[in-house]
């Protein structure tokens, strides 16, 4: 559907600057990416909206069951494993609230619990407007014991996956977050 009022990004972008301005990349590779993501949203609120043809910014979430399984889903599209996400919508106020709607939405278990620091952030080529960018912010959240999966339509399957068996094929940069996803788990257990 294409947005027709940028201003309905206005709270979602000032959102996404402070966030990622304030945010310790978890490596080298998420650093550069969160600096060009910067520059991106240097473009305004346009930057957030699927229509804009330079790229844009979206919110995924690599969720996890206390075990250290990470759910997986396998996307219609592009018919690989990624974890959940995808484009911010008008309504959305935070990246943190878009990235936790998408993976309610996407998995639909209840009861999600979303960390509010990105674990990274990946720029990766999508079809989106004949050709564009993804400048997706990803988080890490915790889904509660004994959660039960429910399959979209924008996936064809879900599945729990340990983390030291991914299954094949795995999307662009979806192995990346298993490990600073690892670490939020291992810190809420702690407290």
């Amino acid at each position: 559907m294409p947005d027709t009022d940028l201003t309905t990004y206005a709270d979602l972008h000032a959102d996404a600057v402070a966030a990622l301005s304030r945010w310790t990349a978890t490596s080298p590779a998420a650093g550069a990416a969160r600096d060009r993501t910067l520059a991106l949203l240097a473009d305004g609120p346009a930057a957030m909206s699927r229509t804009h043809r330079a790229g844009h910014v979206t919110a995924s979430a690599l969720v996890l069951d206390p075990d250290g399984r990470v759910l997986l889903c396998l996307h219609g599209k592009i018919r690989r494993w990624v974890q959940l996400g995808g484009h911010c919508e008008p309504g959305d106020r935070t990246l943190v609230a878009a990235a936790l709607r998408e993976a309610t939405e996407e998995s639909g278990i209840a009861g999600l619990t979303i960390e509010p620091e990105p674990i990274d952030v990946d720029i990766h080529q999508v079809a989106c407007q004949g050709g564009s960018f993804h400048y997706d912010v990803r988080y890490a959240v915790l889904a509660p014991a004994g959660a039960v999966e429910q399959v979209s339509a924008e996936s064809e399957a879900l599945g729990w996956f340990p983390p030291d068996r991914l299954p094949e094929p795995l999307a662009h940069a979806t192995a990346q977050l298993v490990p600073p996803a690892l670490a939020v788990l291992a810190r809420c257990a702690a407290r």
